[in-house]
């Protein structure tokens, strides 16, 4: 009798509960539709009534219920999509921006077990005091209070829940087997690459649950605002953090969400709104390393109005040369030319030339009269509508762009509930403006040849092995060239002398316009004979060229 592994076992049950939560919430024809299920004994004879079917305009609803359902590898999968409406749709990013990550907790000597194992040593021994009441607990972890014995510390301390680690990656085995067999099989799923989508998130995740880089993304983040008085970012104690246990300084501060509800006078809401935006187009454009979900609960808040990020386990990151390209972009939507923008667009690899069609250039238009008139006044919600008309568009969106679309949305939103007169148009400009400046600054100059000089020295370091590396291949035939030698020597003797010509012309064009030395006919004649000697040159290339045609 042939034994069936555990872990297959495993899976065929899973699919099955997946099974019964499609077909609970009207998705049932995912499976029951795609041939490769047919063959599944526990999905035969099943029938589904079309008197069941809601309607499509409940469909955002039914998939949020489905990662409801699903578990946790399932909701932080609709958080993430939550993020994407380029990829699901903006009907289906909003209503999975309501799901709620809050799960009942789970008993603390479980927690306690994860807690000793991860830190080698009792509670007892590295805490003075633990609150056994989590402040907080999530589908991946639950949150506590405690003091710490070497220093007094209150610190708060994120531990990892018991295999989720685990369940996780089998629900992302199972995630991958389903969205393959489903967008092979079912050809109306295909708009969305399901298999694409289950690739970022299976990135996003694993990254997520190692609080090892979560701790990373602090102390960088601490690092950029060291300067900055106004903003405070926790401060880790990595002797007592590992991949599932974060200990970590304990803010004694509130939710912006509640301060944004306060009537309290010791809460200045503009100075806060100000902070909050200045902090994040710092993180954007300056640092290039920002909050990707800066949405008011992940904002603490002191009583001196000093701002405190947290849950950083998610970041975006955008290099030097995005970051220029992005300020140029805000530049010309400030000037509102639709033509400029679309060719930035491109330029950024944003949109390919056969997108840019007449309905993009309406839809960019419409955009540019309903916020960028005369001046970027009032400019609530105009990245959203920027990534919509994106989408319109059917144009899927870089990811860090996403997140950036949203994360200033987020930041947005929060500035008008915390002033209704909060305006970002101005600062946002003023910002990208100092950019540029930087871009063309000596300083970035003197980087970007630094690097240039860096990459040329590992270059002709590595150059070596590489000769021996192609001459090895050669004697052994695994390496065939079919260029002519001679072809090649003519080449660069042809851009040799080109090179001749471009400095003898430059050296010649300063000479008659230096103005000095002998002159004929009130001309240099150092400069004339140059571009006498530039035209024979000149002649000679062509002619040299039209016989290696000719050959």
């Amino acid at each position: 009798m042939k034994v069936i592994p555990k872990e297959t076992n495993d899976d065929i049950k899973r699919i099955n509960q997946i099974y019964k939560v499609l077909k609970k919430n009207d998705f049932g024809y995912l499976i029951e539709e795609n041939t490769f299920f047919k063959k599944f004994p526990f999905l035969r004879n099943r029938k589904k009534s079309d008197d069941d079917k809601l309607p499509d305009e409940t469909i955002p609803i039914r998939i949020r219920k489905v990662c409801e359902d699903l578990g946790p590898a399932y909701i932080k999968l609709g958080q993430m999509l939550s993020t994407r409406p380029d990829l699901v749709g903006v009907e289906i990013s909003e209503e999975l921006q309501k799901l709620r990550d809050d799960t009942p907790a789970m008993d603390f000597d479980e927690m306690k077990k994860v807690i000793e194992s991860e830190l080698g040593s009792p509670i007892d021994e590295i805490y003075d005091s633990f609150n056994e009441m989590p402040i907080g607990s999530a589908s991946i972890a639950q949150v506590y209070t405690a003091k710490l014995k070497e220093n007094g510390k209150e610190v708060a301390i994120k531990v990892q829940k018991p295999n989720i680690e685990e369940i996780i990656k089998s629900d992302l085995k199972l995630m991958k087997f389903l969205a393959v067999r489903i967008d092979k099989y079912l050809y109306k799923t295909k708009i969305y690459n399901l298999p694409s989508i289950v690739d970022e998130f299976e990135r996003s995740i694993l990254k997520e649950i190692n609080f090892e880089e979560e701790v990373r993304n602090m102390e960088v983040m601490a690092k950029n605002f060291e300067d900055v008085s106004y903003i405070h970012i926790p401060i880790p104690y990595n002797d007592y953090s590992t991949k599932k246990v974060i200990t970590m300084e304990l803010i004694d501060g509130i939710e912006l969400t509640r301060v944004i509800k306060s009537n309290c006078e010791k809460y200045d809401k503009k100075l806060i709104a100000q902070r909050g935006m200045d902090s994040y187009f710092k993180q954007v454009m300056i640092d290039g390393f920002f909050h990707a979900d800066p949405h008011p609960g992940n904002i603490m808040v002191y009583d001196d109005n000093t701002i405190c990020y947290i849950d950083v386990g998610m970041v975006g990151i955008l290099t030097d040369d995005v970051r220029g390209n992005l300020a140029e972009l805000i530049l010309l939507l400030y000037n509102g030319n639709t033509d400029n923008i679309i060719n930035q667009l491109i330029y950024m690899d944003i949109i390919s030339p056969t997108q840019n069609t007449p309905e993009l250039k309406a839809d960019i238009n419409d955009l540019m009269k309903k916020y960028y008139g005369a001046k970027l006044k009032n400019a609530n919600g105009s990245i959203e509508d920027l990534v919509k008309a994106m989408i319109n568009n059917d144009i899927v969106l870089p990811r860090e762009f996403v997140m950036l679309g949203r994360g200033l949305t987020l930041i947005e939103e929060s500035g008008r509930k915390l002033n209704p007169d909060f305006d970002t148009g101005d600062e946002l400009k003023k910002v990208a403006q100092k950019l540029l400046i930087y871009q063309a600054s000596p300083k970035r100059a003197f980087n970007v040849t630094s690097n240039f000089l860096l990459e040329m020295g590992h270059l002709a370091k590595n150059l070596p092995n590489t000769m021996n590396s192609t001459i090895s291949k050669l004697d052994d035939g695994q390496l065939t060239l079919n260029l002519k030698l001679e072809w090649l020597m003519e080449v660069a003797k042809q851009i040799t002398i080109a090179i001749i010509i471009a400095a003898v012309i430059v050296g010649s064009s300063i000479a008659i316009f230096a103005d000095r030395g002998p002159k004929l006919f009130d001309i240099s004649i150092i400069g004339l004979i140059g571009f006498v000697f530039s035209a024979a040159l000149g002649i000679y290339l062509v002619i040299q060229y039209l016989m290696m045609e000719m050959d």
